[in-house]
């Protein structure tokens, strides 16, 4: 079964035989998140996301996938701060839905729900929600993050035709941006792509129509626009304020899914700078 693993580190099948007995008690930290630089993110979740964050497009193993930037070194998530919480308005499903995940057949065909369990909120004390009751029937609690699993597998694929069709009408470039470090000097960040705006004015009016009629010409240019947010990044990164921070929700109470510059790669780097991939 293939799995979008990242932040998880023993998932298994949810059953009654395995798990009848447990409970979960979510947490309200992001100490799971704390050294993801960039998360996958469903297009649904653009106009949300990006009043905090850069949201790019990188490539995917049958195709590109759109993500969020969540910050300017390896290993470092900016959004989360030192107490674990979120700093910004928006947290990407991705993280929202964990411990819980959906495991795929080799056919993608079929979704098993998964949860991480090495989860220290997966428990045998009577700790939170628990998954199966009495009888051996799913619990409400384990129905509704069923619910919200197969919600975010529907906006998933939604997101991939829209990154299809990207591909299609050629629209995506390979780009860089560069971001002044805390410490001096510049990074250059290269590994994701970005629309051209150059290539966006050149389609035909029957091709924007089909655009305009699907909302997907609104999808481009709030991508465009969050790239501004790599700025963000920076200040948050020097130190800067942010906005207030926020508790981690329960997935199964979660009905939400939804001036740095980037330049095009082959720019010469300064003798200050120093490059490195942002997406891995």
């Amino acid at each position: 079964m293939a799995t979008q693993l990242l932040i998880y580190r023993n998932v298994q099948p949810i059953t009654r035989d395995k798990h009848g007995e447990l409970y979960l008690k979510a947490g309200k930290d992001f100490v799971f998140a704390k050294e993801v630089n960039s998360v996958p993110l469903m297009a649904a979740e653009f106009p949300a996301a990006a009043s905090d964050l850069p949201i790019v497009f990188t490539d995917a193993d049958d195709g590109v996938l759109p993500v969020a930037v969540l910050g300017i070194e390896r290993d470092v998530n900016l959004m989360v701060d030192d107490d674990n919480r979120w700093q910004g308005e928006y947290v990407p499903a991705f993280f929202r839905r964990y411990p819980f995940v959906f495991a795929s057949s080799a056919e993608g065909k079929t979704f098993t729900l998964c949860v991480d369990e090495d989860y220290e909120g997966l428990n045998s004390e009577g700790r939170g929600e628990r998954l199966f009751d009495a009888d051996g029937e799913q619990t409400q609690y384990l129905s509704r993050v069923l619910s919200f699993l197969q919600d975010y597998q529907a906006h998933f694929q939604r997101t991939r035709a829209f990154c299809r069709r990207l591909v299609e009408l050629d629209l995506l470039e390979s780009v860089e941006a560069q971001v002044r470090l805390p410490e001096g000097g510049r990074r250059t960040l290269t590994g994701f792509k970005s629309i051209n705006r150059k290539k966006l004015k050149e389609l035909s009016a029957e091709q924007l129509q089909t655009l305009v009629g699907n909302d997907e010409l609104e999808l481009m240019y709030i991508h465009l626009q969050s790239m501004r947010n790599f700025s963000r990044l920076t200040r948050l990164a020097r130190g800067g304020a942010a906005l207030d921070s926020q508790t981690k929700p329960d997935p199964a109470t979660d009905d939400d899914t939804s001036t740095d510059e980037a330049a095009q790669t082959g720019n010469a780097a300064s003798s200050d700078q120093s490059t490195d991939t942002l997406l891995h």
